[in-house]
């Protein structure tokens, strides 16, 4: 076992430490989530969450923010700026964050480094500690801020959601086989509030095997990107309840075409029961898809612990 995977392993007791530990403080105002890479997909998820609760928000990736605001939002003022960085020294977040003080906007800071750059701009500041050996590869800290972020709009994060995301980890991992890592073309589905978090799980097999990835809204992907199936594509449907029979249909459409599909939350090839309400299934499918990627690399001897091309903080000069 490496580090990431220890890692990902070590992260619930960090989790239960931030359970309840921050209390509702978004503010009435438009609510604002800015981050780069998986914060902006954290970003996205958190959105969903919040006007799902009835509050106005948007995602924004930090620089589009940063750099042309007018395109997102018309104003500065009356918006409430959640600028989102694991380290909190992201430059385009925390170029943002500034920006967004100086113009008028409160700017809370949610990471999990509480005495870092993005902490000391802002007017609010939402952190829990992370594992110290979590390396490049985010995997608690991406947890931990999707947390305390669905904390901060009033979601209360039940106990059980602990054991909730152990469960579905550990299933997930004992229902691998070489006939899905050997894939070659690797399609995440999730709308709602699971769309980020499908864009999330894509981007962690990505940069974590180097193995083609691509998320999608579920209906959306008769739309063009169907054409792309066949027997070297693997489909990670993750399903809202809501939405079940409509993207079970789509689910047959695909494995007729070829692809296998692992199913959270209903059917598929692999089908994984969610042990969870909508409102924290974000939450509970993080780990298991952080372990997709971590055995899709290990299956093309890729050590995770140092991905190409990437650092564990993007610093622009």
């Amino acid at each position: 076992m490496n580090t990431t995977e220890k890692v990902i392993r070590e992260q619930f007791p960090f989790w239960e430490k931030a359970l309840g530990s921050n209390a509702a403080t978004a503010r009435d105002d438009v609510l604002v989530y800015v981050g780069c890479g998986t914060s902006y997909y954290l970003a996205m998820s958190l959105a969903a969450y919040a006007n799902s609760a009835g509050r106005r928000a948007i995602a924004v990736p930090g620089a589009e923010w940063l750099n042309r605001p007018s395109f997102f939002w018309p104003e500065w003022k009356n918006t409430h700026v959640v600028a989102i960085s694991r380290s909190g020294e992201t430059t385009e977040t925390v170029a943002a964050a500034r920006k967004g003080r100086e113009n008028g906007a409160f700017v809370t800071a949610l990471t999990v480094e509480a005495e870092s750059s993005l902490a000391k701009c802002s007017d609010n500041v939402v952190a829990s500690p992370t594992h110290r050996e979590e390396g490049i590869v985010m995997s608690v800290s991406a947890s931990l801020m999707l947390l305390l972020g669905l904390q901060m709009i009033g979601h209360t994060i039940p106990a059980s959601t602990v054991a909730s995301a152990i469960k579905l980890a550990d299933a997930l991992d004992t229902s691998l086989s070489k006939r899905v890592l050997d894939r070659s073309h690797f399609v995440f589905l999730g709308g709602g509030p699971l769309f980020g978090i499908a864009a999330e799980g894509a981007l962690k097999l990505m940069e974590m095997s180097q193995v083609l990835t691509q998320p999608f809204h579920p209906l959306e992907y008769r739309h063009g990107p169907i054409s792309l199936v066949d027997e070297k594509t693997a489909v990670i449907m993750l399903y809202s309840p809501d939405q079940k029979d409509a993207e079970a249909k789509l689910v047959e459409e695909l494995r007729e075409k070829g692809a296998i599909v692992i199913g959270l939350g209903g059917p598929g090839d692999i089908e994984l029961p969610v042990d969870a309400d909508l409102s924290v299934a974000a939450l509970v499918v993080l780990p298991a898809l952080q372990i997709l990627g971590e055995r899709v690399a290990q299956s093309r001897g890729i050590d995770t612990v140092s991905p190409r091309h990437l650092t564990k903080v993007v610093t622009l000069a």
